[in-house]
């Protein structure tokens, strides 16, 4: 039988279900997008979406393999890092 999933477009989820995902709330999905600590997303007539590669890439970041690994990327918490300046204009 041929491979069908090859012929697939890419996956877009909604907040609700690339919060599940991630096994996150969707409140906290939402503070890091309001943060830019999250994945990255589209919006798409006005709505947010979450591709699944872009949902599993910033999942990867925070792999590690003992307490003691760097890791290739820091996943940051959802709030505001006191290092982020404010956005021009606020």
């Amino acid at each position: 039988m041929p491979d069908t999933t090859a012929a697939l477009p890419p996956r877009y989820l909604r907040t609700p279900e690339a919060a599940r995902f991630l096994g996150l709330s969707g409140r906290t999905l939402e503070k890091h997008r309001t943060y830019g600590t999250g994945p990255t997303y589209k919006k798409i007539g006005g709505r947010v979406v979450y591709a699944l590669d872009d949902l599993q890439g910033w999942a990867n970041r925070g792999t590690r393999i003992a307490t003691d690994d760097p890791g290739v990327g820091t996943v940051y918490p959802a709030r505001r890092r006191p290092e982020d300046r404010p956005w021009p204009g606020r």
